[in-house]
């Protein structure tokens, strides 16, 4: 008798490739809990034309069985201006990684559009089918809610890499990057009334890579995924340290994308989230609504816990495809 398989979760991920987007990417397309329909770019800690080009790259490194739908979305946030973070993601936004580029664009398949209109496209030909995990600013999302708000409310879910709740942020003492280079863009998605989740600081800073997993448990791969690893978090082997001398390499984007295909990984807790979008020394930052007055709709689940060692075996057995 055969074994009935389960539906595939059909993903749009939103991203701003940087490293760890990168690795969230792998896990991604690694997994057979998802299909991805489509990668889409938005301007955050690299510049967009270099977001778009990096996509490329990975899914070079990657080389997909099913070619995603790739396309541009927001050069920069709704208000103030872009800020990149390469003392993280280095100039280019990967580390400076050597990835061979094969096959040209047989990986991927070129939207004509916008980013946010191809969002809702995919929403509409898919109702109530479509998972956007937005593991990057959240401009793209934010266009969308303006432009087509009945097309953003058939998307099933959306996981939201971003904020720290009840944790300190790691841009200000207040605010973490992604929310914090478009605030305005968060506000207006955390009040949509969308069914949010959450992935904040909380739980991304409790996931990492460290000199025991990097030399113990990837460089014995000896792949190109290992290599783009080990070049990408800037491990040094000498000292045992990532770039710019850090202990470790925190996991943010895989963690989202993991409590698509886990949802048992993170603990959650339902609250009311605010952000704030008015300059100054909270800008960016995202805190629960104490007592009365939280806008309708801004209620998400939080992710506050995690079996740290139950994603990390996950995303180290999907390193490799």
């Amino acid at each position: 008798m055969n074994k009935i398989q389960p539906m595939k979760k059909k993903v749009i991920i939103d991203c701003d490739v940087g490293v760890d987007d990168a690795l969230a990417l792998i896990l991604a397309f690694h997994s057979p809990e998802l299909e991805v329909k489509a990668v889409i770019a938005v301007d955050g800690n690299v510049s967009l034309e270099k977001v778009f080009i990096n996509i490329q790259k990975v899914l070079s490194l990657i080389q997909p069985q099913q070619t995603p739908i790739i396309a541009k979305g927001a050069d920069r946030p709704l208000q103030g201006e872009p800020h990149y973070s390469h003392w993280v993601h280095g100039e280019d936004g990967l580390g400076e990684a050597k990835i061979n580029q094969r096959g040209g664009e047989e990986w991927w398949q070129i939207f004509p559009g916008r980013a946010d209109e191809l969002i809702t496209q995919t929403a509409r030909q898919f109702p109530g089918e479509i998972t956007l995990i937005a593991i990057g600013p959240l401009t793209n999302l934010a266009i969308g809610l303006q432009k087509d708000p009945e097309a953003m409310r058939q998307l099933k879910d959306v996981v939201v890499m971003g904020g720290a709740v009840r944790v300190p942020g790691n841009v200000t003492p207040f605010a973490e990057f992604n929310i914090h280079a478009d605030p305005l863009a968060a506000k207006m998605v955390f009040e949509s009334g969308l069914p949010i989740t959450l992935v904040p600081l909380d739980v991304t800073h409790q996931v990492f890579l460290s000199r025991r997993v990097i030399e113990g448990r990837v460089k014995p791969f000896r792949d190109s995924f290992s290599q783009f690893v080990v070049e990408a978090t800037g491990y040094n082997s000498p000292d045992g340290k990532f770039r710019a001398g850090a202990e470790v390499f925190h996991l943010h984007d895989p963690l989202a994308v993991a409590a698509v295909i886990d949802a048992d990984l993170v603990r959650k807790e339902r609250s009311p989230i605010s952000v704030q979008a008015k300059e100054g020394e909270r800008y960016g930052q995202t805190s629960e609504y104490a007592g009365e007055g939280a806008p309708e709709g801004s209620k998400m689940d939080v992710c506050l816990g995690v079996k740290s060692e139950k994603f990390l075996e996950l995303f180290l057995s999907r390193l490799r495809s």
